[in-house]
Parts: C-alpha cells; structure tokens; sequence
C-alpha cells in the first residue's frame, strides 16, 4: 500500500483582522488560481490578506481584495495586484456555501495563504460579523487573560 505522506504546511499570510471582526463558524481549504510570477511573489512575502472576501459569479468562487505584490523580475508577465483570484473547491462545496452566504447572512473571508507542498492553497472561513459589544467582550478576556498569565509568571519566580 502506498502511505500518503503527510505535507507540512508553510503558511504565507494570515489575516488577524477577521478574526476581530468576524465569529468564524467553519473553516475549509480551497486552492487558487494563479501565475506564475505571482507564485514567485507569494514566495518573497509579497502578499496581503486585509479586507479580502470571497463572492460567487456563474458558479464560481472568487477571493476579492487579496494584494500581491508585482513580481521584482516579472517585467511583463506582472499581473495587476488586485485581480480577483479563482478560488478552486468542488461544486457541490461552492454550491453550500453560496446557499449559506445568501441565506443565513455568513459570509466568506480568507483567513490564511499557504503552501501545501508545492500548491498555493486559502484557508476560507464561514463567517458571521461581530458586533461592537462583542469585540468589547473579546478585548475584555483577552486582557484578562494576560494579567492571569503574568501574575502567574510572576507568582512562579517568587516561589
């Protein structure tokens, strides 16, 4: 039997801002579209997650507002930074999605970019918006949270 052989994952990009604006529900893998240069611009660090989201056109998937970078040695086979992007995913995931985003008010962010392999794969996530209060309440226990962690810290040394 051949054994698959379990791909580290090197991710590229994350996009910390969704996490504050957003409750992610679940989370899936998608692959995505690109050139060459672009590839070549991903590896030198050149891309940025910030205020991107996926929308659907024709029974297709697209992630919107992910900036790469143009590639330093591209010269012509640059694409524009802003493109809309291709996300690949079975039709019958697409389909689910874009059934839970027009129906139930989620709505679908990129939350990471990273290599699996050799492939440039999005972690997209099904989100649903915070309100003010609640990102009050998250702030709130994570100061909470490192005040325990450093008091306890400071506890252990005395001991």
């Amino acid at each position: 039997m051949a054994e698959k052989k379990q791909e580290a994952k090197k991710i590229i990009a994350q996009n910390k801002k969704a996490y504050h604006d957003y409750f992610v529900e679940e989370k899936y893998e998608a692959g995505i579209a690109l050139f060459g240069t672009e590839v070549k611009s991903i590896r030198a660090g050149g891309v940025n997650l910030k205020d991107s989201y996926c929308s659907f056109e024709k029974g297709e998937m697209f992630a919107v507002g992910i900036h790469i970078s143009p590639y330093d040695h591209g010269n012509i086979f640059n694409r524009e930074p802003l493109r809309d992007k291709k996300l690949l995913m079975h039709r019958r995931e697409i389909m689910k999605l874009q059934g839970l985003v027009q129906q139930k008010g989620y709505t679908l962010v990129p939350l990471s970019l990273y290599f699996s392999g050799s492939h440039v794969k999005v972690e997209v996530g099904l989100c649903r918006g915070k309100k003010l209060y609640d990102k009050r309440d998250a702030d709130a226990a994570r100061q909470a949270n490192r005040d325990i962690d450093r008091h306890m810290k400071d506890r252990s040394y005395e001991s």
